[in-house]
């Protein structure tokens, strides 16, 4: 889908304000230049910050949940599409498929576990997608310099830098696309 990004964060807001700010402002960011949000189909969380803020500017939505999540990560029901699928890796293909970038945003496990997954896929050159960490607060300083470890230790068969493009401040995303 052109046009499209992915937003993988929590379904928690996190404890410092900041990351809901950033959330409300990378949404309204990609509203005002007509990128269809695809994320996780949630209603609580930055999850549901962003997505919220995309369609109170004007922009589409696309969700994607797996059906156990609906009771957890309470799906959201206002959305301009909503994907009920199976599972986990149902939901990530189907997300990875129908986006052309992917911002990652502060959250936890599942969010890595995306985070990981698309560089892995991208690293393999199954696919080439722009994957964006928006370290806001610092929130990824120390994922950063492990990366970057594994790389000094000879673990990355090529620079990590050219798979994955950081920003401290959504206003910055800008200068990516």
């Amino acid at each position: 889908m052109q046009n499209s990004i992915a937003v993988f964060c929590g379904s928690r807001l996190g404890n410092n304000p900041l990351f809901e700010e950033h959330a409300a402002e990378l949404g309204s960011w990609m509203a005002a230049r007509k990128f269809t949000l695809i994320y996780g189909g949630g209603n609580v969380g930055l999850m549901g910050t962003i997505a919220n803020t995309v369609m109170e500017n004007g922009g589409r939505v696309v969700g994607i949940i797996p059906e156990f999540l609906t009771k957890w990560e309470v799906q959201h029901n206002l959305l301009t599409e909503l994907h009920i699928v199976a599972d986990m890796h149902e939901r990530k293909k189907m997300m990875y498929d129908r986006c052309h970038a992917a911002i990652i945003l502060p959250g936890g496990i599942g969010t890595m576990d995306e985070l990981f997954e698309m560089l892995t896929w991208n690293s393999l050159k199954i696919h080439s997608k722009k994957i964006i960490l928006l370290n806001s607060a610092g929130y990824y300083n120390h994922l950063i310099a492990h990366i970057k470890l594994m790389e000094d230790e000879g673990f990355l068969h090529e620079n990590w830098k050219d798979r994955l493009l950081i920003a401290d401040y959504p206003k910055e995303i800008n200068d990516f696309f």
